[in-house]
């Protein structure tokens, strides 16, 4: 799952934000979750420290989903100490990751 955004969609930002909130919150309930969730851009600040969708991703991650969060996004954002749940990880990995994956969701 690739997660490049903190908002879903374009339009209100404000709508965005609560619709990324639904959509991380739909996928911890589906029977089968993926295996790993990339996070870079504004995606990044969903699994930092004051994001709507910490608890939501720190629950895939506690049920086996490997978090990574784009260690390049985190420093341009200012935000690599508010990490809170994953790893960090860098383009290399991300690329590998989605070139592996036999299928990529995508909000």
């Amino acid at each position: 799952m690739v997660l490049a955004s903190d908002e879903m969609g374009q339009g209100d930002a404000v709508l965005g934000r609560l619709l990324m909130k639904g959509f991380v919150y739909a996928v911890t309930q589906q029977d089968k979750l993926p295996e790993t969730v990339l996070l870079f851009n504004g995606g990044a600040k969903l699994s930092c420290q004051g994001s709507d969708s910490l608890e939501d991703l720190k629950e895939l991650e506690a049920q086996g989903v490997e978090i990574l969060t784009c260690g390049t996004c985190l420093n341009h954002y200012g935000i690599a100490e508010k990490l809170l749940v994953g790893n960090v990880t860098n383009m290399y990995e991300i690329v590998e990751k989605m070139t592996g994956a036999k299928k990529i969701v995508r909000p």
